[in-house]
């Protein structure tokens, strides 16, 4: 019997693509599969803690060949709890703590950055990243405004960093099989696409002004927005700030705009016109609760649409998102994508959702042609990260391709916020055409120090 190394294995598993198809196998114990030396381990900081972070740092951690050498957050009074559950999976090892991350940037020992902070953080701590010659997984949406996505693909190519964003659902199979149907030809030409972000999500009171909270440097987690006081309205609700984010279109809804994009084989749009409103107005909720886009390409119109007060819209839930044959219930499948081809209709859920493609027979009743199950790809997609910083290719949701994504995002909001303006988008510079309000809102200005220079 002949025995090789892991590090043999793993490079014959990426020529011959084995490594892939078993990939599900592997990943659900991954810790158990290698046993990776400490000197072998993909050393990691991963930067916010409070949300995503806090599940993303141990899933890496769990893997067995990643090591959480840091938790950086600006809240303190978070490491104890999250150290622990980092710990937990890792052998007992228990990362440092620092508000500041760019202590880990100063330490050589330290391969790659996660970063999980409020939008508005992204970008500037993604560059910072890169050229400390740190591997990046940045959560979506890639950047704050249209600019700044720019810089970070360039500092990604001049530092020559794997920079791969939160985008899971370009390394699910299930959705990949989906992109090789469409492309074949099989639901025939698309000439119309709606992606939809339908849900639950109300607004909330604005707070008095305070001092932050002992253990919070609010200085730091305000970063580049325009000075304020602390707020914890802000802290709590950034998602639906101007100053932080983008509403929903760029929190929930970045998901199924990247999966759309992805699967209909589409870059900047020619034109692009958005409408709505935060009509449930008594509160601190600044963008809006409906809101509906129009993305115009050559021969094909991508419509999307947004409601924040519809209980009875239902996110997939884990149960499906788990399951091999559950479907969603589309009519009421709040993060659903619907791509209308000339030979059926075929509906697509994110994050485990699966695909269907529905036709119309000589009976009245419509029936499902093809259809494909997958489940939630988040260790695929951590799968990829890793295996990217070790080969060097390019991941499956690379800076560039998340970078025009969010510009379909940055793009809706301007229209948005200039009362409903069709703009013309140059696809050579990614900017917008005779429009000098519109370049206005193209990107924000930075406070110091947290500011983004050349990269």
């Amino acid at each position: 019997m002949t025995t090789i190394s892991r590090r043999e294995f793993l490079n014959r598993s990426q020529k011959t693509g084995w490594g892939l198809a078993a990939g599900l196998t592997i990943l659900n114990n991954a810790a158990s599969v290698w046993g990776t030396p400490a000197n072998e381990k993909i050393v990691m900081a991963v930067v916010g803690v409070r949300g995503r972070g806090s599940s993303l740092a141990p899933g890496f951690a769990s893997r067995g060949d990643c090591e959480i050498a840091y938790v950086c957050d600006v809240d303190s009074n978070l490491f104890a709890s999250r150290g622990k559950s980092i710990a937990d999976v890792q052998g007992g090892k228990t990362p440092k703590f620092t508000q500041d991350f760019r202590t880990a940037l100063d330490d050589k020992s330290v391969d790659a950055m996660i970063i999980a902070t409020p939008d508005h953080w992204h970008v500037p701590a993604a560059i910072w990243s890169c050229q400390a010659g740190k591997d990046v997984y940045v959560e979506k949406p890639l950047s704050h405004n249209c600019w700044e996505g720019r810089k970070l693909v360039e500092a990604a190519r001049k530092y020559g960093r794997i920079v791969q964003v939160g985008t899971q659902n370009r390394s699910a199979p299930y959705n990949q099989a989906a992109k090789r149907y469409i492309e074949e030809g099989k639901l025939g030409r698309i000439h119309f696409c709606r992606v939809c972000n339908l849900k639950d999500w109300g607004n909330y009171p604005l707070v008095k002004d305070s001092n932050p909270p002992p253990g919070f440097d609010w200085d730091m987690w305000n970063g580049p927005a325009p000075e304020h006081r602390y707020n914890s309205t802000y802290v709590n609700g950034w998602h639906h700030i101007w100053r932080y984010s983008g509403g929903d279109i760029a929190n929930d809804s970045s998901h199924q705009i990247d999966l759309a994009r992805w699967l209909l084989g589409v870059d900047y749009p020619k034109t692009v016109y958005s409408v709505g409103g935060r009509f449930d107005s008594q509160g601190a909720a600044e963008t809006p609760d409906t809101q509906t886009v129009v993305w115009e390409f050559p021969g094909l119109i991508v419509n999307f649409e947004l409601t924040l007060y519809t209980p009875y819209m239902l996110k997939i839930s884990p149960i499906i998102r788990e399951s091999l044959d559950m479907y969603p219930y589309w009519p009421q499948c709040a993060t659903r994508i619907e791509i209308y081809g000339s030979e059926g209709l075929m509906y697509v859920g994110r994050h485990g959702g699966g695909w269907q493609v529905f036709t119309r027979p000589k009976l009245q009743e419509g029936v499902v042609k093809d259809q494909k199950k997958g489940r939630f790809p988040d260790p695929e997609h951590k799968e990829n990260f890793v295996r990217c910083i070790r080969s060097r290719q390019r991941p499956n949701a690379d800076v560039e391709e998340g970078h025009r994504s969010a510009l379909w995002i940055h793009y809706a909001n301007i229209s948005y916020r200039l009362g409903g303006q069709k703009l013309v988008i140059d696809p050579k510079t990614e900017q917008i055409v005779d429009n000098p309000a519109a370049m206005k809102l193209f990107k924000r200005e930075y406070r110091k120090p947290w500011i983004i220079a050349d990269a």
